[in-house]
């Protein structure tokens, strides 16, 4: 584990080993979190939040109570999460968080919001800006506010384009997806396995894949 010496960690939280947490980040009390995570600038842990491996939490981004983030899930810059449906200063609401789940693969870009009480899918992909306030299916993309499915994204973060047989081909990783309704999965590997070492690290821009 690796704490910058301005982070604070409170006594209670749970932290797994490879984890690392940056400048003027608060874990709080009673936080759980896997191994291998990182935590940069700014950001917060509430008490009761779970999150596992592998997750990626860039700056100025809080996660409060009532939230569990499962493995491999990015959450970009300045991103925000919710608790609560209807805030009011004057209302405690404390004992009525509303559960977010965001499952495993999933990304949420900058300055995206998610309304809590949702649950956003394996591989799911929120724009950066877009404010989501309903269910998205694994591998969704969602864009714009209100946010509105438009898409399936694949699990290495390219467009899947559907065509005979309602099935895409990832032009990175090669696996193939299909389509049922607004269900897909993929056909080469299952969506809790990890991807093979040959396929974990990018070795081409987002650009070089435009247009195919």
């Amino acid at each position: 584990m690796s704490f910058h010496p301005t982070a604070v960690i409170d006594d209670g939280a749970l932290i797994g080993e490879g984890t690392k947490v940056w400048h003027f980040a608060h874990i709080c009390d009673g936080a759980q979190i896997g191994e291998r995570c990182s935590f940069g600038q700014n950001t917060m842990v509430a008490g009761g939040v779970r999150i596992g491996d592998n997750v990626k939490v860039q700056n100025n981004v809080a996660i409060y109570t009532g939230t569990e983030i499962e493995d491999d899930v990015f959450l970009g810059p300045s991103c925000v999460l919710t608790n609560v449906t209807n805030p009011r200063s004057q209302v405690v609401r404390r004992g009525l968080y509303e559960k977010t789940l965001i499952r495993r693969g999933a990304t949420v870009g900058a300055n995206a919001t998610i309304v809590c009480g949702i649950t956003l899918g394996r591989y799911a992909f929120i724009a950066a800006g877009a404010v989501v306030a309903k269910d998205v299916p694994d591998y969704g993309l969602v864009l714009g506010v209100p946010g509105k499915l438009a898409g399936y994204m694949s699990r290495h973060g390219h467009p899947l384009k559907f065509g005979e047989g309602n099935r895409a081909t990832c032009p990175e990783s090669g696996f193939v997806y299909e389509k049922n309704g607004e269900k897909v999965r993929c056909l080469d590997l299952d969506e809790e396995q990890p991807l093979p070492d040959e396929l974990s690290e990018g070795a081409k821009s987002y650009d070089d894949f435009k247009g195919k």
